[in-house]
């Protein structure tokens, strides 16, 4: 049988005519701290953490959360609380007046001893629904600035918006019209396919723990092996990063730069780094835990190793098999390879099994996301180690398999693609942006480019022999190995235009390194003088276009990771696309994003931008898309059903 619905049953707890207090341990989040703002009194245990994280999945706190905790502890702080989502802990709610004791001892001791001290005062002003929130000096000034600083941080999501009406109506409302505002408001969000994708992101981050491999070989049958010691070879950003976040986790770590120099400096900005992340935390940093060398061989007793040298294959297979010689027998070798072949790696190595790709994001002590990839002789404890490794580390770990970038970045090249293509077309940088910002990403296209380098994907291209030096004319110029290409990023680079780093690239900047963008004359007159000379006749290009072909491209290959088995579920590929490149969460990741527009729709979109660019192969509708739209477009929690007989026929 369920329980009394919670709005009654806390307005009865308020009305008694004896004193309830609240003894608060472990988590109040939600419903439980609005029913202990229901109490007369609360006494929280000094290790207890409180909160109204409704915000996070889309919702508003509907059983009179938005209504007492302005009245409780004033309009300002309750709105920080409301609108983040964030948890403090009992010294802070100490502080902001949301407990009245904080305890070392048992806490229900505390509280029956508090409720004895205080049965002869009276009630009325306990009751937070009685009372009227403290007035602040400017109401209007106050809700607009927080309306503002809402939409520019939300970026699209409707339930933080919802919570500074909720809030409003708080400080304006009698307490009874205030309930009714806050009931209306959470109707609104109930029903929103925002919420919907939140909650999704909510289980689907819980899922992807859950890894399985095409081998059968799962996370609760796979035991990780323990680590002690870790090492970290190569000491660039992305080593720093790496070192710093397995020392917070408590590990000895052994951080190895052949370069004398870059040593030094790796080892100053690491303490600054390790430095800063305790000073926030509130903890002592964890400094002796990280040894520097510049000699590989003093990794030699270490239990796990991650190489994070240069982004090249002839340096890391070197590595490897300096690696093979030097660790003791069982060391796990793991690579931050954000696309490289984990199997041509594991070939350089006797123990091909203990190798597994770790594809940290950068900075790596910051980013969520870890990729964890197996090749096709990594051990499942290997691989169950480093799953287990990512979570000490806070991490989001998703296990994917071997292929080019994986599953992101093989993601993520035709996103890229499409939009140089959009401005062959007729669009500006400013324009695919704006369309991107303003469906939730933090950066567009180009804004994102800029920031890390267009140097990076220049670099790349070269190698695989795309990249050709000059301005060629003629379709000839546009082609490469049989398909569409464009060589817009190419020649800024031989520009040297690589983005903030130079201060130009597909915006100006004030100065090198500067962060301000701004459109750039030079690049609109660049683009008329390419399309004129390509014979390319530049048309209107809208929003909607810009999300459909940069979107829609993504998805699709994300089908296509799901027929080729890289990913086990829809999920795995959402949870990476929201905590690694910058997906809004409010929009539950591209492929729960597909299901929601309509998985119809989007191969019928498809369909029309290939047939208008057939010199475009993966705009080409993906079998298993076909498949699903045949099989009714089931939810996307049916889509393993399907998946799995579209790979048995392959």
């Amino acid at each position: 049988m369920s329980g009394p619905p919670l709005v009654p049953m806390i307005h009865a707890i308020e009305a008694a005519e004896k004193p309830v207090v609240a003894a608060i341990e472990g988590l109040a989040l939600g419903g439980g701290l609005e029913l202990a703002l229901g109490c007369h009194y609360r006494i929280a245990h000094s290790k207890a953490r409180l909160g109204l994280p409704e915000v996070s999945l889309g919702l508003l706190p509907a059983a009179g959360g938005t209504q007492r905790l302005p009245r409780l502890i004033g309009v300002p702080a309750a709105l920080d609380l409301i609108t983040t989502g964030r948890h403090v802990t009992a010294a802070e709610a100490l502080k902001l007046g949301i407990v009245d004791q904080v305890t070392d001892h048992n806490t229900v001791d505390a509280a029956v001893k508090f409720a004895l001290s205080v049965r002869e005062h009276s009630l009325n002003a306990r009751r937070i629904s009685n009372n009227l929130c403290p007035p602040p000096s400017d109401l209007d000034a106050l809700f607009e600035g927080a309306m503002q600083k809402v939409r520019q941080t939300a970026r699209g999501a409707v339930a933080p918006v919802a919570c500074v009406q909720a809030v409003r109506a708080a400080a304006t409302m009698p307490y009874t019209q205030g309930m009714e505002r806050e009931k209306e408001l959470m109707a609104t969000l109930f029903t929103s396919g925002q919420a919907r994708a939140l909650q999704y992101c909510f289980f689907a981050q819980r899922a992807v723990g859950r890894w399985s491999m095409p081998s059968g070989a799962r996370w609760d049958t796979s035991k990780p092996r323990p680590i002690h010691k870790a090492a970290v070879i190569g000491l660039g950003t992305m080593g720093r990063g790496i070192t710093v976040a397995l020392a917070q986790t408590g590990l000895s770590v052994v951080a190895v730069e052949t370069q004398e120099k870059q040593l030094m400096e790796a080892k100053q900005a690491v303490s600054g780094m390790l430095k800063r992340g305790a000073k926030r935390r509130g903890v002592a940093p964890v400094l002796d835990l990280v040894s520097y060398n510049c000699n590989l061989q003093a990794v030699a007793d270490a239990d796990l190793v991650i190489e994070a040298v240069f982004e090249d294959m002839d340096l890391k297979k070197k590595v490897f098999q300096q690696l093979s010689a030097v660790c003791k027998p069982g060391t796990l070798l793991c690579t931050n390879t954000s696309a490289l072949d984990i199997d041509h790696l594991a070939s350089q190595t006797p123990n091909p099994e203990l190798v597994v790709g770790m594809h940290f994001f950068a900075p790596a002590h910051v980013m969520k996301l870890l990729e964890v990839v197996y090749g096709s002789r990594s051990s499942p404890q290997v691989v169950a180690t480093a799953m287990q490794l990512g979570k000490k580390m806070g991490k989001v770990s998703v296990a994917v398999g071997n292929c080019r970038g994986f599953v992101g970045n093989r993601m993520l090249k035709p996103y890229m693609e499409h939009a140089f293509f959009l401005l062959e077309d007729g669009a500006t940088p400013e324009l695919v942006d704006q369309a991107l910002e303003e469906f939730g990403f933090a950066m567009g296209v180009f804004r994102m480019s800029d920031l890390s380098g267009l140097d990076v994907g220049w670099r790349v291209r070269k190698e695989d022999g795309l990249a050709h030096p000059g301005m060629a004319l003629g379709q000839a110029a546009r082609v490469r190995q049989g398909r569409r290409y464009s060589p817009l990023a190419d020649l800024l680079c031989e520009q040297d235009r690589f983005g903030q780093k130079t201060g130009m690239g597909w915006y100006q900047y004030d100065k090198p390194g500067g962060r301000v963008s701004r459109p750039d004359p030079w690049l609109h007159s660049f683009l008329e003088e390419y399309r004129a000379r390509h014979g390319l006749v530049a048309r209107r290009i809208d929003h909607q276009e810009v999300l459909e072909r940069c979107l829609y491209t993504m998805i699709n290959e994300g089908f296509r990771i799901l027929e080729d088995g890289i990913a086990a579920g829809p999920e795995d590929i959402d949870m990476i696309y929201v905590f690694g490149y910058g997906w809004p969460r409010h929009r539950g990741g591209p492929m729960f994003y597909a299901g929601m527009v309509g998985l119809e729709r989007v191969l019928e979109r498809l369909e029309h931008y290939h047939q208008a660019h057939p010199d475009v192969p993966y705009l080409q509708p993906c079998n298993l898309l076909r498949r699903l739209v045949a099989s009714g477009s089931p939810p996307i929690h049916r889509w393993r059903e399907v998946i799995k007989k579209v790979r048995s026929q392959l």
